[in-house]
Order: C-alpha cells, then structure tokens, then sequence
C-alpha cells in the first residue's frame, strides 16, 4: 500500500522526501472563481473529466445509468462536466455499449443534456455557468469489432489483438486505415459536432489521447502519404476536423480537444515481482507523441507544445492535458493503488505520477497563459485533491482542476469542496481499480459490463460481485 497518510503534514512530508513539486493550499479561493473561456463565464475552477460508463444502449443512445451518472454530475457542483467518449461512427467504438452520435440517437443525447442542467439548477439555482460537453472519438486500433490501425509499430502491434476470438495480434500485413478512409472520417466528426450543437452540448472535443485513432496520427512517422510522416501531415487531421466544424456550426460550438502530451512505451509485470517494466524498444524510438526519441521513459514536449498553437490558431479554448495509454502503460496516465485485474505493481511511486501530471499541464499553461487549460491526475490524492487543485491554480499552473475516476466514485465532490472547504475521506476514490475490471468484463448479454465505483456505489459492487444489483442502489 503506499496511501498510509493520517493527516496532509504527513503527505507533504513524503512529497518533500521526494523532491517533487506538489503544493496543497488548506483555504480553498482560487477554485471558486470564475473564468471566462470563450466569451462564456465559467461558475468555478473544477470539472469532471470524460469517463466512460460503458452503458450506451446497442443503437449508441445514453441508456438508464448514463442518464444516472450524469444528473449526478449534473447535481455535483463542478461547473465543467466534459462528457464521456462518444463514437462518430459505428466501426469506430470501443465497446458496443459505447455511446454513438448520429441522427438516430441525437433525440437521445438532447434529453441527457436537459437531465443534467435540470439536476444543476435544482440543487444550485440556474445553470447559466455551467459548460457541458461531449468527447468525440474513433477508437482506432481499440476499436471492439476490428482494430483500425493509422499506422503499422511493431512494439504496439505484437499488443494488438486482431478481434477475432484467436488472441492473434496484428502483423505487418494487417491493413492500416486508408486516406480515403480518414478524409471520410473527418466528415463523420463534423457531422458529429453538429448533432452535438442540436443537442444542446457547449462544446465538443476532438480525442487526441490514450492512443485512440486521432492520437495515434500524431504519432505516425512511419505512415506514408498526407497523413503521415512530417509534423505537418501528422496534424492534418485534427486541422482539417476543426476547420470543418468551425464552417459548419459556426459560433455554436465551443472547441475542445483531450491531448496526451507524453504517450510513453508499453510496460508488462515483470514475471516473479509483478512490477511493470518497460518492453524493449528500438532506439531511436519514433512510435510516440511528446517522447524523447533516445530516452522515451522521459517525455519532450516540443511537438505537443506545437501542436497546442495549432489548436489554438484553429479556435480551440479548451485543453485537456493528459498522459500515456490505458492499455499500454496505466500507471503514467492514473497513478492507482492497485492494478486492474491482469495488469502490474506499479514501477513508481504514485505521488511521481501524480508530479509528472501536475509538471506537464504547468508546462502548457505557461507556454499558453491565456488558455483555459484542464488538468488531470488529482484522483490519488484521495481528500486532498482538491486543495492540490487550489495550489496549482494559485500558482498558475492549470486552469481547471478536474476529477475522472474521482468524480465517479463522489460526483458531488466539487459541492462538498466549496460548502465544507474540504472532501469526505470516506468518499473519495481509492484508486483501486475496480471500475477497469468492470470495463473489460465481457461476460454480459449485450457484451460489455457497465462500470463505476465498486467501493463506493452498492449498485456497482453487486454487479462486480456476479449479483443483481439491490433495490434502491439505481436511485437518481
């Protein structure tokens, strides 16, 4: 176990012994303020970030838990809910019960939106403030039917399943996603951005995290033509999608995009202790985004920083800073207490995670003073998360402070943060990993378990456990 803390002294004490730049401020100011982005007023510094609940009915409309888990937020006091990953096109989601926009579902989509403002001014009043969006996103080579891969590396194809039952992995014959294909794609996103503006969304963010399909581009040194090789053609499809979405929805849709700034390498247990440890990889290694090509353990924010300016040139306002890829190398993107079922120790102390989040985002807030920039990596530090949050803030190194797997488990943590001055430690997420086990948890009829917080939501812990779920755990 390495969260043994009994009060901050202690956890400031290790973050000292450490050397690390993490600071906590007890009196919580800077979180409340308002921000303007976009000629909207925000109503506070914190948010939720996007989180999937794999609960999308077959056709890609929110189905009962969606509408749930979002008049939760809605009901939580975070003045930024930044919607969960939603698929532009069939092939391109990562589960089937991933949520899907398109003209059969956007009825669908505007309910949820009025659910969620409608839990907002129930409990605050009115909703003026608040900004809710929705993540836009093609899983590429996690994509559950067949992955589409935008380029062939060999260190992440010998990690690719090809989908079809076999536990064979993808090789160098397998077909990359064609130009044809992408230019098409770009169109599906638009078309996407504009169902999201009838829906009633704020804004909409293009994916480029996690190493989905439109993270992946940026990285594509190795492909051939338009798409690939030069910085240039990498980001051509995240200009052309932005470009397209500001002709086609002109003032109705802010801009957003979730970027992982250092994509790292894959890690695997080590065979006797369990402990992660990086694959070995060919030097130099050109395979990921915002990594130094000689010591790709370390990250080198050149092109990321570059491709923020695009961004902004492009009229994006908002800036998701995140880390690494769930499936190669979970502990650089959620530090964890525990790994998800089948996965390793992890390599580092959290609290370095925690750091290098917190490092990077300030990285890009200061390159970018005058964009709203949110950052990410808050969850472990359980109850004292939010005073992390005003530190960085007051120093500014973020914007916006938000919680993934934190808000799952506390949704209405932001409410509690700004009535109390401060969480409820028998609330906060664990960081034990329990929500990804749900996530990968095939076993249902509709193939993909829905997730949420097992230790903190009886609903969730039933289904964990193989039970059905107790009345009354699936209020509002």
């Amino acid at each position: 176990m390495y969260f043994t803390y009994k009060s901050l002294e202690e956890l400031e004490y290790d973050i000292a012994e450490r050397n690390l730049a993490i600071a906590f401020e007890e009196r919580l100011e800077a979180v409340r303020k308002p921000v303007q982005i976009g000629g909207v007023t925000l109503g506070n510094r914190l948010g939720i970030h996007p989180m999937e609940g794999c609960d999308a009915e077959p056709d890609g409309s929110p189905g009962e838990l969606t509408f749930r888990r979002w008049r939760r937020f809605g009901g939580g006091g975070a003045k930024l809910i930044w919607g969960e990953a939603t698929a532009v096109c069939p092939e391109g989601r990562a589960n089937p019960r991933q949520l899907w926009i398109h003209k059969g579902t956007v009825r669908a989509f505007r309910q949820l939106v009025d659910e969620t403002r409608r839990a907002h001014r129930e409990t605050f009043g009115d909703d003026h403030d608040l900004l809710v969006g929705l993540q836009l996103t093609h899983s590429g080579r996690f994509s559950w039917q067949r992955p589409i891969l935008a380029m062939h590396a060999p260190t992440l194809d010998a990690r690719t399943l090809r989908g079809d039952g076999t536990g064979a992995t993808v090789g160098p014959d397998w077909p990359t996603a064609g130009d044809e294909y992408l230019q098409r794609l770009e169109e599906r996103f638009v078309e996407a951005a504009v169902l999201a503006a009838e829906a009633g969304f704020d804004f909409v963010d293009i994916k480029q995290c996690h190493g989905y399909l439109a993270a992946e581009l940026l990285a594509s040194r190795r492909r051939k033509g338009p798409y690939g090789g030069s910085f240039e053609n990498r980001t051509r499809f995240i200009r052309n999608i932005l470009e397209g979405i500001r002709s086609a929805a002109g003032n109705r849709l802010l801009l957003a995009s979730r970027v992982s700034v250092y994509d790292g390498i894959p890690f695997v247990a080590h065979p006797v202790t369990a402990v992660g440890i990086p694959v070995p990889v060919p030097l130099p290694y050109v395979d990921g985004f915002g990594t130094d090509p000689d010591n790709p353990l370390h990250e080198d924010l050149d092109e990321p920083l570059r491709l923020v300016e695009i961004l902004v040139r492009s009229g994006v306002r908002l800036v998701n800073v995140t880390l690494g890829c769930p499936y190669w190398n979970p502990h650089i993107g959620r530090p964890y207490e525990r790994p998800s079922e089948g996965g390793y120790l992890s390599p580092e102390h959290p609290l370095v995670g925690v750091d290098r989040h917190f490092r990077l985002t300030a990285a890009v807030q200061r390159h970018f003073p005058e964009l709203a920039v949110v950052g990410t990596g808050y969850s472990w530090l359980r109850q004292w998360c939010i005073h992390a949050a005003e530190g960085n803030i007051r120093r500014g190194r973020v914007t916006i402070a938000a919680l993934g797997r934190g808000a799952i488990a506390y949704p209405d943590f932001a409410r509690d943060a700004l009535g109390n001055g401060k969480l409820r430690s028998d609330r906060v997420c664990l960081t034990v990993g329990f929500c990804t086990d749900l996530m990968r948890r095939k076993d249902h009829p509709l193939g993909q378990s829905p997730t949420g917080c097992v230790p903190r939501d009886p609903y969730y812990a039933d289904i964990y456990r193989g039970k059905a779920p107790r009345k009354g755990t699936h209020g509002p």
